[in-house]
C-alpha cells in the first residue's frame, strides 16, 4: 500500500491589520476552518512577528494522491476565498 503525504503553504498579506489581536482573529479563523471541514493538520508556521503577513501550512496523509490533490483544492479554494487575507504565495508539495 502507498502512502502519499501532501502539505500546502501560504504566504498571507492582511491588509489594514492594526493589532495582533486582529493578526491573530484571521489567522485562528483559518486554522479552525481547515482543520473541521477537512481533517488537516495546521500550523502557523512563519511571519507570527510580523503584523500585517501570515504563513499557514496544512499536511494530510492518504493512500490516494488524487484524493490528496482534491483535499488541497478545495482547502485552498476556501483560503483564497477567505475574504480577510490576501494570498502572495502558496506551495504545494508531495512526497
Amino acid at each position: 500500500m502507498s502512502r502519499v503525504v501532501a502539505s500546502q503553504t501560504w504566504q498571507l498579506s492582511i491588509p489594514g491589520c492594526a493589532s495582533l489581536k486582529e493578526k491573530r482573529s484571521v489567522v485562528r479563523s483559518l486554522k479552525d476552518r481547515l482543520r473541521s471541514r477537512f481533517s488537516l493538520s495546521v500550523a502557523e508556521t512563519g511571519d507570527q512577528d510580523v503584523l500585517a503577513r501570515a504563513e499557514i501550512s496544512v499536511a494530510l496523509v492518504t493512500s490516494d494522491h488524487c484524493l490528496a490533490e482534491a483535499v488541497l483544492d478545495k482547502a485552498d479554494h476556501l483560503v483564497q476565498g477567505n475574504g480577510r487575507a490576501l494570498v502572495v504565495r502558496t506551495r504545494r508539495d508531495f512526497h
